[in-house]
């Protein structure tokens, strides 16, 4: 049902849905592409939005590398815009990928909120080209507790 499973991750709080990525992987035999958008301010250095960033892509790395010695077959894609447009990557690699779902953890602010900061899960869910899984922070937080089954 779910060949190919697109984890966006942009740090460690994305890193929540992780347990879910896992399961829907194990059940299903899932190949994993994990996207990382690195979002820049514009100007002359075009710098990372993130002062973080280089702890983020080290921990991604870390992430493809525990799956693939786990026998999952995970990939890891980072791609950098100017400009907040990181749920139209997101969109454009899992349509590239054929995915069959694209996996996102929500940063538990409301929905006010997350529409004023223009939450990029809100925006996949109008742009993505298959069924968007967003998984609240509070839920994953409850899924680490407890064992992943097979």
């Amino acid at each position: 049902m779910f060949k190919t499973l697109i984890y966006a991750m942009d740090g460690s709080e994305s890193e929540a849905a992780l347990p879910t990525v896992r399961e829907l992987a194990d059940r299903f035999m899932s190949r994993i592409v994990i996207v990382h958008v690195r979002e820049m301010v514009a100007g002359r250095a075009h710098l990372p939005y993130r002062a973080d960033e280089r702890r983020i892509e080290e921990r991604l790395h870390e992430i493809v590398e525990q799956l693939r010695a786990e026998g999952v077959d995970a990939s890891l894609e980072m791609h950098s815009v100017v400009g907040g447009r990181a749920a139209r990557i997101i969109s454009e690699v899992a349509e590239r990928q054929n995915a069959d779902l694209i996996v996102v953890a929500t940063r538990g602010h409301s929905p006010v909120l997350g529409v004023l900061t223009g939450s990029v899960t809100q925006r996949l869910l109008h742009s993505a080209p298959c069924p968007v899984l967003a998984v609240p922070a509070r839920a994953a937080s409850a899924a680490k507790a407890e064992p992943i089954a097979a």
